[in-house]
């Protein structure tokens, strides 16, 4: 009979968990949440199908079959066409790279995917910088950043965007310049919000005490004690950039075509819906409505998952 020492499961010697237990942990506290699984579900199926896009259709996004415009769905094409001959299913999943996935859309036409994820990676680097000097420093240089922020907030997310999209342009590197410039300020404020409270612990003080550099403190000590808001909303913000992405693309501000970009889609499919063709604008419109759903349950679930243990 195998005794308890056998049997008992190996952990690191140095009392913190390996790398595997907290990869068990994380799922754990994942999968407590059916509302963040039924999201991530609805995320991963849009991941996957832009990564596999080849696998999943034969067709290329750019490919035109002059014989089938504006056709509904069929056999040939089971999302229909647009209205040039191009299939919708295939404009879908390969449009999904450029929101989501860091790849090229095809080998003849590249530019660089993911553009809602490095617009909110980029914001997030200046806001949480920003954030944490304001936070850790306070007095005049948390004034200068806090009101410089608080100017940027008061003009309408929207019309910010297309003030920043008319003045650079329409491109891929240009909508994640807007992405960061829009969502710098929301995201430096939590940041600053959450180092008010940190700074005031005991291990700050410590920390302080030891000599540390300011910077050590505010990356080291403070940013990762802060790190579960900030994931959370920044899943929350994907889902704003991509909605923003679409709005963009709707006004003929954002990726110019032939990129398979969803908003661009949406607002060419729509000068089809009263002659009986919807489905070019209808899918896209799904696609963009069913992602940022995905992503707020997920960063719903996450939140109020993590409440339980607080």
């Amino acid at each position: 009979m195998a005794t308890a020492e056998e049997t008992a499961v190996p952990v690191a010697t140095d009392g913190k968990p390996g790398i595997l237990r907290r990869i068990q942990n994380g799922l754990a506290f994942l999968f407590a949440s059916k509302i963040a699984v039924v999201g991530l579900c609805i995320v991963m199926f849009w991941i996957i199908v832009a990564i596999f896009a080849p696998a999943f259709t034969p067709y290329t996004p750019l490919e035109q079959d002059w014989k089938a415009p504006n056709q509904g769905p069929s056999k040939e094409h089971i999302l229909g066409t647009d209205e040039l001959g191009r299939d919708l299913w295939s404009r879908l999943i390969y449009g999904a790279r450029v929101v989501l996935v860091l790849m090229p859309i095809t080998e003849n036409y590249w530019i660089p995917g993911g553009t809602a994820i490095w617009g909110v990676i980029v914001a997030l680097v200046v806001g949480a910088t920003l954030g944490l000097i304001g936070g850790y420093h306070g007095g005049w240089i948390d004034e200068i950043i806090m009101r410089l922020l608080d100017a940027m907030m008061a003009v309408p997310i929207i019309l910010l965007y297309m003030i920043i999209m008319a003045a650079l342009g329409a491109s891929a590197l240009n909508v994640v310049i807007a992405i960061t410039i829009v969502g710098t300020p929301g995201i430096a404020r939590l940041v600053r919000s959450l180092t008010l409270d940190i700074r005031t612990r005991e291990y700050i003080r410590a920390a302080e005490t030891r000599g540390e550099n300011p910077w050590q403190i505010m990356f080291v000590e403070i940013l990762p004690n802060a790190r579960g808001p900030i994931i959370i909303d920044a899943m929350l913000r994907v889902g704003y950039a991509i909605f923003a992405m679409g709005t963009l693309g709707f006004l003929g501000l954002g990726i110019p075509p032939p990129s398979p970009d969803w908003g661009s889609m949406v607002a060419k499919g729509r000068e089809f819906i009263l002659t009986g063709s919807p489905w070019a604008c209808l899918w896209p419109s799904l696609a963009i409505a069913s992602l940022v759903v995905g992503l707020n349950l997920l960063a719903d679930g996450l939140r109020e998952e993590s409440m339980r243990y607080q």
